[in-house]
This record gives C-alpha cells, structure tokens and sequence, in this order.
C-alpha cells in the first residue's frame, strides 16, 4: 500500500457571534465577525489547490444548534467546489451543531458524507488503497456516555482505518466532558490515525499512531490565541507526515508593553504602538490585551492619573493611526507595579477571592449563566476564563480601593 494524503479539520464554527466585543469601527467589526467565514474559505482554496484524497470536518461546523444561515450558505458554497475539484468529504455534527437543533435545510452535494447519530462507516477508495472511517454526529447536544466502546477494531490491515471523534479525553477539566475516551481505547481499536474534534487548542496526544486535535480555524477570543488553522496529513502504513496549514484572518493574543523608564504618556502611548506594529508585521489584524510591565514609580504615577476608559481610548487611537488593524480589547497594569497601597478591605477581596476554586466561581456567576438568553453567548467557564475573570478583577481592585497618601 502507498501513502494517502487528507486533511484534518474541526471546530469552524461558522457563525460565531463575537459578543461582547464593543468599541470596534464598522470595518473592523466586519473582518471579526466575517473571520470564521473568511478562514473556511482559505481552506476550500488550499484543497482546492493541492488536491488530497479526501477531508475529515471533525464535529462543530457551525456555532449554534440553528446553524446561522448565512454560515450554511458559504459552507455549502464550499462543498460545491471541493465536489468540482473531485475531492470526498466526511463529516460530523459536534455538541455545538447536533443534529435535534432546528435549522433551514440545505442540500449537500454528493461529495459529502455525514454521519448519523449511531457509530458507523464510511468507505473511500483512493488510488493507494481503501479507506475505512469510522464516527458519529452528535444526536443531542450533551453526549456523555463513552461512544468510544461502539468503534469497531481495525481487523483488515489492508485497508487504511481512520477513527473520527469528537469529544474529549477523561479527566479533562478545561472544556465541557462529551463523548469521553482515554488515549489506550484509542489505540487498542488499531487505527492508523484518530481525527479528534472538540478542542480548540492544537494538540498531539500520541504519534504512530497519531492521535490529533488540530483546533479550530479562527480564534474566537484571547483564550484562543495565536494562529489557528488545520492538518495536511500524509498517511502511510509505516509513518504519518502532519504540517500544520495556519488560515486564521486575525489573530487573538497577550502582548506586553515594557514600560521602564517611561515618565510622559505620550511615551507610553508610543511605546503601545511599536509593540501593536511589530506585531501586526509579523501576524497580521488581531484583537489583543496590553499588559503594561516593568513599571517604575513614576510611570506608576502616570497610570494612577488617568481612568481606565480614558487610557484604553487614547491607546486605541494611537494604534489606529497607525491604519493598523491591531484592536486593544482591554488593558492591565502589571500587579507589582502598584503604587500606593490597597485598603486593608480591597487586600481582604482580593485574598478571599484568590481562594476561590472552580465550584467557588460557579456559584458566584450562577444567575448569569443560568439567564436563559445570554447564557448561549458565554463560553464555557474554564480555567482559562475564570483566570482571566480574577485577574480584570484584581486590576478593577487595585486601582480603585488604593490608600491616598496624605
């Protein structure tokens, strides 16, 4: 048998609302709520392009059980020119697109393969060999049992096996558990490669054989930083070949302004700028956090004098000057750089707070993911978020609970 090349994607989520992203110029908020829509069409042109076998769209296709209609339409745009290409797609529905939701219907051209709810196969025939796939599509969407114990093992080692599966791994704590599974499961079934879906961060649980998640293809909020994008996979019997294909239109991140030595704002601001334009030359648009670092007493001085509104303002404005599409979501102080201390009851808030666990920031937050409206725009309160929950906290505490100096 020779080698078959396919790529692995997953989580597109076409369609995303991008809620809570407030302050963006009408352009901009274009390109970010167009961005899901933007990478997948980057995806279309590079399989378009380079011609695999076949593609694996691993669970989450679209953001909401509805499946926005206008996320179906370029969607089915796609498929209609991968079916013109003669490249076969395989695909299935995740947590976030079950197939109960209720949607407009679009019809699919014959390329396409969709699961149904119940573990089964699909066959592909390719020039090196058959292809034996094996997945599900979401029927619900919480599916909690361990789908994995209906994957039959790979018996015929002159076919190609390819288990497709989205869920997550036992144990994990950072996203929602569906479909759990351990790594040995996986690898006593005798595939030669796992096309996982669910999480958003690239990751590599095993190699020959490989078991991947390639993320998702356009962050969605800095919890997803960095370039997104999706596998180009060689597979042989013998070895597997990944190159990772970055299509994400711009990029969410963290970037640190050093700000040593700096005692006018207009140093500061330009400071921002070459951090914001360096940036943007190497990674293109992006929405970002400024932490402002290695702060001194008089830069300190500078931040104690202006409100929080007023410094993001005048930050974005310098950016923007710029014709950068560096977007400045919010802005820290680097915790040691406060200048005056807090009151002994900010310090107290802040301990108490910093004891809080998991269970602790559920039950604090618990009429606002339970509201039944806007709970379906809040992601999941994982550790990632509940960081970044304690750390805009402890800012907001720090710079208003200070003791003046008499």
């Amino acid at each position: 048998m020779g080698k078959i090349r396919f790529i692995h994607t997953a989580d597109l989520h076409l369609g995303s609302p991008f809620t809570g992203m407030k302050g963006l110029q009408k352009e901009q908020w274009k390109k970010l709520k167009d961005s899901t829509l933007d990478a997948f069409d980057k995806l279309i042109d590079y399989a378009v392009v380079e011609q695999p076998d076949f593609l694996l769209i691993v669970g989450d296709i679209y953001d909401g059980e509805d499946r926005n209609i206008r996320a179906q339409h370029r969607f089915q745009l796609g498929m209609e020119r991968l079916q013109k290409a003669g490249i076969p797609v395989v695909i299935s529905y995740g947590n976030h697109d079950h197939l109960s939701g209720k949607w407009t219907r679009f019809e699919l051209p014959d390329n396409v393969h969709v699961f149904g709810p119940a573990v089964s196969q699909i066959k592909l025939s390719t020039e090196n060999g058959e292809v034996v796939i094996t997945g599900f599509s979401y029927g619900e969407r919480h599916i909690k049992q361990a789908m994995i114990s209906s994957y039959p093992p790979a018996e015929n080692q002159e076919q190609f096996h390819i288990g497709m599966l989205h869920g997550s791994m036992e144990g994990e704590t950072a996203h929602a558990v569906y479909a759990p599974f351990t790594k040995e499961q996986l690898l006593r079934k005798n595939y030669d490669y796992w096309a996982l879906g669910h999480i958003h961060m690239r990751q590599e649980l095993h190699r020959e054989p490989s078991i991947i998640y390639p993320g998702n293809i356009q962050g969605r909020h800095t919890g997803e930083a960095g370039q997104k994008g999706f596998y180009d996979v060689m597979l042989s019997k013998q070895e597997t070949v990944l190159s990772f294909v970055p299509v994400s239109v711009l990029q969410f991140d963290h970037l640190m302004v050093p700000c040593s030595g700096l005692v006018h704002m207009n140093e500061v601001l330009e400071a921002c700028r070459e951090v914001a334009s360096h940036y943007a030359g190497r990674n293109g648009a992006a929405i970002v956090e400024l932490k402002f670092v290695n702060i001194d007493a008089e830069t300190a001085e500078l931040f104690k004098e202006i409100t929080e509104d007023d410094l993001i303002e005048t930050v974005r404005e310098a950016i923007e000057a710029d014709e950068e599409f560096v977007w400045v979501r919010s802005i820290s102080v680097e915790e040691s750089a406060t200048h005056l201390p807090l009151s002994p009851f900010g310090e107290q808030i802040i301990h108490t707070m910093k004891e809080w666990n998991t269970h602790d920031w559920k039950e604090v937050l618990n009429d606002l993911y339970r509201h039944p409206k806007g709970s379906r725009f809040l992601d999941t309160l994982d550790s990632q978020a509940i960081e970044e929950l304690q750390d805009g906290a402890v800012q907001k505490i720090r710079r208003g609970m200070q003791i003046e100096e008499s």
